[in-house]
């Protein structure tokens, strides 16, 4: 199929946070496949802006004294500190030695928290920022659990932002060595013997060939799995996730635990690999038979590659792709064309930029605007984005935000946030979501006062001229119908000038709580 340029707003709406006029600008000059190239291979790291307002960021943290531990009471607001940390840094949070209190231990959530808001509001990269949300659901861990919280900092830097837009393998062997992932799906404890299967089961069910592959209600013998038997099965049974999991024994990280001999392990919390926690008898995975005692690692590293290069991986991926960018229901001929492309370059740099390409340039993107509901942090980025608002990240807003039902980096399930429109739209939903507009723009949580008269557009002098504006700003089209329910509810006459700062705010928040602004 030819592919298709987007207009610019819908190019900030659909593969960005939302629309901001900067951005708008910026396609409009650049073209959107200029704009696209860049998108797809942004330079590592933080821009000049977004990296200067992480620096000044001041997140407050505030516990009571504990003299029973020698703990000394806080209350101050203060920088960012863990996120250029290495593990071994924050890994020292949890040692039982020392007289730390749990807010210090989960602190490294919450910094994250502030700093992924932050690159989704201000980054110009705004495809990678989809992509490392996107990731981050896709490989979920729970970061209220202080031991996976200090790990975040390095998952989301190290693992999740540097492969958002390269290669599957090099990433799904990135999460599998990462210590919020072996800690939070219990593999750091696997050995032989008694082998976790929860890493394992995971790894095929939900970070590669997807639960549509399990077969086991079908066939309960490896050689009956259709394929098999020519060393290429369809799907997977627990058969597969048993040996599996006896593949990543030994796959561990270094927190002071005993190994051989009596020997103890350093307290960093680094991934190592420890042989005698192996079990290295022959194993059998996806039709393939494993040679008993292999080099290091050797089993792991080939279910990896296993998984990560099946037919059914590219289907998996490339249907949670199109789900996430285009609508809840993806269309099985997009989703082919997208897993083809998955497929074809398994082996490149850029594999899953190349992916997203084919996503970016599909018709159906524009086809179906509108029909995808913005979960509650994408809906404040994009307010924020779309009226050029300067909102401060405050630990009021995260407690809110948490409440919402989107708890970035805590979503307690491993299967991330739900992504379909039922489980952010119901009744107690839309109220939420509501309340998070209008606090936003009346500075419930301390964010920041939105400053209403000068941030409107220019040009606009009645009340019918400032809605009409606003619908253009953030809805990307004016609806007169709408424009006037919105004064008629505010007993505001169209022709006359706003008559106060907290009635202009109204005006812009009905716009956002219009179904316009809750959906892209």
């Amino acid at each position: 199929m030819p592919a298709t340029t987007l207009a610019p707003f819908l190019a900030c709406t659909r593969l960005g946070f939302g629309a901001s006029p900067r951005d708008i600008e910026r396609i409009r000059a650049q073209g959107f496949s200029r704009w696209l190239d860049a998108q797809l291979a942004p330079p590592s790291g933080d821009d000049a802006d977004t990296a200067s307002r992480i620096a000044s960021a001041r997140l407050r943290i505030k516990y009571a004294a504990n003299p029973g531990q020698e703990i000394a009471a806080v209350d101050e607001a203060r920088p960012l500190h863990a996120l250029d940390q290495s593990i071994s840094e924050t890994w020292q949070l949890l040692d039982g030695g020392q007289k730390v209190a749990n807010q210090e231990r989960v602190r490294p959530r919450y910094e994250l928290v502030v700093a992924t808001l932050l690159r989704g509001m201000h980054s110009p990269w705004q495809l990678r920022e989809r992509m490392v949300e996107f990731w981050h659901d896709h490989f979920n861990v729970q970061g209220f659990d202080a031991q996976v919280a200090v790990a975040l900092p390095t998952y989301d830097r190290d693992v999740i932002r540097k492969h958002a837009l390269g290669n599957f393998r090099d990433l799904l062997g990135a999460v599998a060595q990462s210590t919020a992932m072996l800690v939070y799906l219990n593999n750091r404890s696997s050995r032989a013997g008694s082998a976790n299967e929860n890493y394992a089961r995971e790894l095929f069910e939900l970070h590669t060939l997807g639960r549509g592959a399990y077969l086991n209600a079908q066939y309960d013998k490896w050689r009956a799995v259709p394929g098999a038997l020519q060393g290429k099965p369809s799907g997977y049974i627990d058969q597969d996730v048993y040996e599996a999991a006896r593949a990543f024994t030994g796959w561990t990280i270094e927190d002071g635990g005993t190994v051989a001999n009596g020997r103890k392990l350093p307290k960093t919390g680094r991934f190592t690999y420890v042989d005698s926690f192996h079990d290295g008898y022959q194993k059998r995975i996806l039709a393939r038979e494993f040679d008993p005692f292999r080099p290091a690692m050797r089993d792991g590293e080939d279910v990896l590659d296993l998984v990560a290069t099946h037919p059914a991986t590219a289907n998996f991926v490339a249907g949670k792709l199109v789900r996430r960018f285009i609508e809840d229901t993806p269309p099985p001929g997009l989703v082919a064309r997208v897993a083809d492309v998955f497929r074809r370059n398994a082996n490149a740099h850029d594999q899953i930029a190349r992916t997203m390409r084919a996503i970016a340039t599909a018709p159906e993107l524009t086809e179906a605007a509108g029909r995808k509901a913005r979960r509650p942090a994408e809906l404040v980025i994009a307010l924020a984005r779309g009226l050029d608002h300067e909102l401060t990240v405050t630990d009021q807003f995260i407690g809110v935000l948490d409440g919402s039902g989107q708890r970035l980096f805590g979503w307690p399930a491993p299967t991330g946030h739900p992504d379909d429109a039922a489980s952010w739209l119901g009744t107690q939903a839309m109220r939420q979501r509501w309340q998070l507009v209008l606090g936003v723009l009346e500075n419930s949580w301390g964010t920041g006062e939105f400053d209403a008269p000068s941030l409107t557009p220019s040009g606009t002098h009645t009340n019918g001229e400032i809605v009409a504006a606003w619908q253009e700003r953030l809805l990307g089209a004016r609806d007169a119908g709408q424009a006037q329910a919105i004064l008629t509810a505010m007993k505001l006459p169209d022709d006359a000038p706003p008559q106060n700062v907290q009635r202009l705010r109204r005006m812009v928040a009905y716009v956002a709580m219009s179904p316009g602004f809750q959906m892209r």
